[in-house]
């Protein structure tokens, strides 16, 4: 299975006073890229109809090279493992057209039911959205 890409050209306001993007705008796109995913598959809708909600647990970025203002930035991402009520996914960024990674990240998300605010087991039906695929191999 292929992973999910996700596109943007990074904005003039993601630059920080380095010259580069923010390290939080990183963040940012994790979340946007794995919203889009999430909305493409039906993942959304089924989770909101099972009265559920997806939070981020913990967050981890390695930052390899800069990007800059302009740059065309592909997001892939895909679902790494799940357990019980946990989901790993991770990410890779790269500026369009070049092979070198930007970063590498992954997002440990965990299905609560919206109600009592508790994890809850993931249901097959939603697992079945998101199929793990082997290990994408990251590229430096």
């Amino acid at each position: 299975m292929n992973p999910y890409l996700h596109f943007l050209v990074v904005a003039e306001e993601a630059i920080d006073e380095l010259g580069h993007v923010n390290n939080v705008e990183y963040v940012r796109w994790m979340q946007d890229a794995a919203t889009s995913h999430s909305d493409q598959v039906g993942c959304t809708a089924a989770t909101r109809a099972n009265g559920a909600v997806w939070v981020a647990r913990s967050h981890q970025i390695e930052y390899l090279r800069p990007a800059y203002a302009g740059d065309p930035v592909e997001v892939r991402t895909w679902i790494a493992e799940s357990r019980r009520a946990t989901s790993v996914r991770r990410y890779e960024f790269v500026r369009r057209g070049e092979t070198p990674l930007l970063a590498r990240g992954q997002t440990e998300w965990v299905y609560v039911d919206q109600t009592t605010g508790r994890p809850r087991s993931i249901p097959a039906e939603i697992r079945a959205l998101f199929p793990e695929p082997p290990e994408v191999p990251a590229q430096e």
